[in-house]
């Protein structure tokens, strides 16, 4: 199988070089004379796909923007920080370390992948390429409900999409040190400027080296965001973007619990092996997008998107047996080749019309993606060659790595044509009624290399969407909603014809504004219901029978209290359990209906509040942050297993000390509370990080 690396390490080379002559020639017009000034030019503002020109009150589904304020306020370097702000969204197994898995409003996709989430509006976390850096990211929007309407096949409990740092038409610049416990060190930039009254620039990226609170582990990544848009006329412009990162990062799949009991070993305790070194993923990424507005009612939006993600190493692992009486436990030995592409390509046009006295605001698209998921995988277990660890006193290389032995070696290919349309009707000033559907046709391709069998399954799927939304008053809208969605199960063939993963969601809530409008929120009381959930049977072949549920209340509310006084606070109640008795896949054992679902705390809570204040006539704001997470079903196979609720505290002062210099400081975990974020079984634990501090230095210019 193919790898990124030397691929990767080109185009980074190319791209510094391109972006070091593009920074010459920003220098050379700044050099001009002083009368010399670039011509301002109306820029297009672009547009994000699937989505249309809606306010927060004319929205008739539950939306939560954590913007670029939001992020900086709580200190968020990746994607697993930004998301613990909305308390819809619960971490689930994080495949040791590697990649980003959540649920949102009580449901997770399949366990063997990523959550996927997109970036702009394209499909992008499906693939192996490590932890998502927020680096190059200017906001995450968390989309709840079902979207399949519009998005197409996604994660149940609803979208997350990432929206990208984009080039302006100012020259601006910021260069981020930083440092921190466990011998953290970072770099980010970011710069951008305009080349000419049409073209800009921007180039963002970073690079991180730090240890762990674990032992033995230690981290190394990078990556870089170039980008650029062409104003090709007044009505039209180009957006083209290239990611590229590269991680290096131990296999970890945290403690074990023993008899049931975490705490027994630190958390601090690896159980796996140094001399395996470490994971590698890579990801080299392209988004093109082509905006025409025709007039100021109607636009057209044409994009593509190729994304290729390797992920590859060894790897020595907890095993899933309980430690004997001395404390030796036995392990796995593993060697991963994974690669994955994802290409996508869509078209739509947007744009309102008035038939009578109603409005239309309706959006009209077909977009087309290809998924390819290429896994090689050996393994030996514990029984096949000695490879056990004392939990209580660990001696790392006791014993030679044996050489795993063949397992898996395939490749799954799913593709996807749609047809989608929503349109919204203003029936009167105060109601409007939304309508949506997409035709979704898709077929999947299953290549065993091992066994020389190739298998296809092929279905076609109608997702419809219904909302209502009334604005009572200019501060207070009520809303309902309907929608479906779905999601092809991994291994399906027409063979054992697994139907796709089925969920409904019916949800009534209030959008409002506080404050004269400084403040806006969102309640909301959702049910989903979930179908065709991958299981198996008494024989252990694959089946789609399992049936889940979650109701729950939302309550988001975020925005400024005074001039000097801003405030984030999300809450969530999700009660998330099996309909139907069914056999947990990964281990055969019977499920019982009414079993609560996989790292899903019933209450979970998010606060942080920021005080703007003034020291030496400069802008000082002290930040502090809470985030509470109930307590947990932590192995669904054994119910009675459970990760403890915990309370974890942030202190943070960001101090404005000029234009052109900004300095911060934080504590995380303030009172070193101990605590788990999530597991897979009592035997692959993730516990959190203690108490930490974090300083860093941003040079403006």
């Amino acid at each position: 199988m193919k790898s990124l690396s030397t691929q990767a390490v080109l185009t980074y080379a190319t791209t510094l070089s391109s972006c070091i002559f593009a920074a010459n020639i920003a220098m050379a017009q700044e050099n001009r004379a002083e009368s010399q000034e670039l011509e301002n030019v109306l820029v297009i503002g672009t547009r994000q796909a699937y989505q249309g020109e809606f306010t927060t009150l004319e929205t008739p589904q539950s939306e939560l923007t954590i913007d670029a304020k939001a992020l900086r306020d709580a200190g968020a370097l990746d994607l697993n920080q930004a998301l613990d702000l909305s308390s819809s969204v619960a971490r689930q197994n994080n495949f040791g370390g590697l990649w980003n898995s959540f649920a949102l409003r009580g449901f997770v996709g399949d366990e063997n992948l990523p959550s996927n989430y997109l970036v702009n509006g394209f499909n992008a976390g499906r693939g192996f390429g490590g932890a998502r850096d927020l680096s190059g990211i200017e906001s995450v929007e968390v989309l709840k409900g079902p979207r399949a309407a519009l998005f197409g096949r996604g994660e149940p409990g609803g979208t997350v999409n990432l929206v990208s740092k984009r080039p302006t038409f100012e020259q601006e610049g910021e260069l981020r040190l930083s440092a921190g416990s466990y011998s953290t060190f970072r770099t980010d930039i970011d710069w951008t400027s305009p080349l000419s009254d049409d073209f800009a620039v921007r180039i963002v990226g970073f690079y991180e080296d730090a240890e762990s609170f674990r032992d033995t582990i230690e981290t190394k990544k990078q990556g870089l965001s170039p980008s650029f848009i062409y104003r090709l006329s007044e009505q039209s412009q180009l957006v083209y973007e290239l990611e590229y990162s590269h991680q290096e990062i131990p296999f970890d799949r945290g403690v074990i619990a023993i008899d049931g009991q975490l705490g027994r070993i630190p958390e601090s305790r690896f159980l796996g092996e140094p001399g395996d070194g470490p994971m590698e993923t890579d990801v080299l990424g392209h988004q093109l997008e082509f905006q025409h507005d025709f007039d100021d009612n109607w636009s057209a939006l044409v994009g593509f998107n190729y994304r290729d993600t390797s992920l590859e190493g060894f790897a020595t692992e907890n095993g899933f047996g309980a430690p004997d009486e001395n404390g030796d436990f036995g392990r796995f030995r593993r060697y991963r080749d994974y690669d994955a592409t994802y290409q996508v390509f869509r078209a739509e046009i947007s744009g309102s019309f008035h038939t009578g006295d109603l409005e239309h605001r309706i959006i009209v698209g077909v977009d087309a993606d290809e998924f390819e998921n290429d896994q090689f995988f050996l393994r030996i277990r514990n029984r096949q060659f000695n490879q056990e660890i004392n939990v209580f006193n660990p001696v790392y290389g006791a014993y030679a790595l044996p050489q795993p032995l063949p397992n898996t070696d395939r490749v799954e290919t799913q593709e996807s044509l749609g047809v989608y349309i929503q349109d919204q009707i203003s029936l009167t000033e105060k109601l409007d009624i939304r309508l949506g559907a997409r035709f979704d046709d898709y077929e999947q391709e299953l290549n065993n290399r091992r066994s020389n069998r190739i298998s296809r399954y092929s279905e076609t799927q109608l997702s419809p969407q219904f909302g209502v939304v009334y604005k009572a008053t200019d501060s207070l809208s009520l809303y309902a909603a309907y929608g479906e969605n779905f999601r092809p199960l991994s291994g399906a063939t027409d063979e054992n014809g697994l139907e796709p993963n089925q969920s409904k969601s019916t949800e009534v809530g209030i959008n409002f504004t506080l404050n004269d409008g400084a403040l806006e929120g969102t309640f909301a009381i959702f049910d989903v219901e979930q179908s065709n959930i991958s299981t198996v049977d008494a024989d252990f072949n694959a089946t789609a029978i399992g049936e889940a549920g979650s109701q729950g209340v939302e309550l988001d509310l975020k925005g400024n209290i005074t001039d000097t006084l801003s405030l984030w606070l999300s809450y969530a109640y999700v009660d998330a359990e099996t309909e139907n008795a069914f056999n947990d896949p990964n281990f055969g054992t019977e499920v019982p209906a009414g079993s609560d679902l996989l790292n899903i705390p019933e209450q979970q809570f998010s606060l942080r509040l920021a005080q703007r204040v003034q020291v030496a006539g400069k802008p000082l704001s002290l930040i502090g942050g809470l985030l509470y997470v109930d307590e947990r079903n932590g192995f669904f196979s054994k119910q009675d297993f459970k990760l403890p609720s915990y309370t974890t505290v942030q202190i943070a002062a960001n101090y404005e000390a000029s234009e052109s210099l900004e300095l911060r400081a934080e504590i995380n975990n303030l009172f070193d509370e101990e605590y788990y974020t999530n597991s897979f079984a009592d035997v692959w634990v993730q516990p959190g990080t203690p108490r930490n501090f974090r300083v860093s230095a941003a040079f403006r210019f």
